[in-house]
């Protein structure tokens, strides 16, 4: 009887590993097919851009061919100056979202956790959130003048409302009978805070940082657009200024691979953390 029990036992999980593996199968199917479509329109722009140039719709001086921006690009990577440019743009991102990161965090945990603190800061801080990154540099400007620093508060600040109003939801929205069992296994504040409310709210937070992420790399090429002599925004400028469009098309191209790259990353590390809610182990 136990040996057939044992038989059983191993079938069962002999269809279940299959199953398993069917389900990442079909899955990485699924995802090869997204990525292929998701190449579709990206290559059918190209042709339509060699098509343009080739035929002389406009000047070789406003639309280079994708030939001439490629030869470009190559000349770019092998003198070092696009890894250079977007090492500083790149430098510039960490420091600065880190930054706000931290300060949207707290101030998103304060809001959420105390509703006297919501009720005092909101207003301000929903005004505050409906001046554009780029219209603070001005005023900026005249306080921290054009160095590194206008750049880290800039970036900064990009990261700052949306890490701030999705840790405050992400909080509000614990349910509160997860609280109520913490109370009755008489957890302190910090054990509820730590195995509860910030567990709780990590989803929430996690898309706090990733659109903060996004914000931080948008506000940094407004930024180096305006005020830079270094990075992936001051090669546009650059190129603008001496009429290289084939260098404004080639930054401008790097700096949409590094923001989908750096997007497609936390992605990704979502989740990979959320896989528990799949059942993957």
């Amino acid at each position: 009887m136990s040996s057939f029990t044992n038989m059983a036992s191993s079938a069962t999980g002999a269809v279940g590993s299959n199953k398993t593996v069917g389900w990442k199968g079909l899955a990485n199917r699924r995802g090869a097919r997204r990525a292929a479509i998701g190449l579709i329109l990206p290559v059918m722009l190209v042709l339509y851009w060699w098509l343009a140039s080739s035929r002389g719709w406009l000047p070789e001086q406003i639309l280079p061919s994708p030939a001439y921006v490629y030869a470009t690009a190559v000349e770019m990577i092998v003198s070092g100056e696009i890894a250079y440019h977007a090492g500083m743009s790149l430098r510039r991102v960490v420091y600065g979202f880190l930054f706000g990161a931290m300060a949207g965090l707290s101030l998103g945990m304060a809001m959420g956790l105390s509703r006297t603190v919501d009720d005092y800061v909101r207003p301000l801080f929903l005004a505050f959130a409906q001046i554009p990154t780029l219209g603070w540099i001005p005023l900026l400007m005249l306080i921290f003048g054009i160095g590194e620093a206008l750049k880290i508060i800039v970036i900064a600040k990009g990261a700052l409302v949306p890490m701030t109003m999705n840790t405050a939801a992400g909080i509000r929205s614990v349910p509160a009978n997860y609280v109520e069992v913490g109370r009755a296994l008489r957890f302190s504040r910090l054990q509820t805070l730590r195995l509860i409310v910030l567990p709780g709210a990590a989803p929430s937070i996690f898309t706090g940082v990733r659109y903060g992420l996004t914000h931080s790399w948008t506000a940094l090429v407004g930024v180096e657009l305006l005020a830079s002599s270094e990075g992936l925004g001051y090669l546009l400028v650059w190129g603008r200024q001496m009429f290289w469009l084939d260098v404004v098309i080639v930054a401008m191209i790097v700096i949409g691979i590094v923001g989908f790259v750096m997007d497609k990353g936390f992605d990704l590390a979502e989740s990979y953390l959320q896989r528990w809610k799949r059942g993957e182990a």
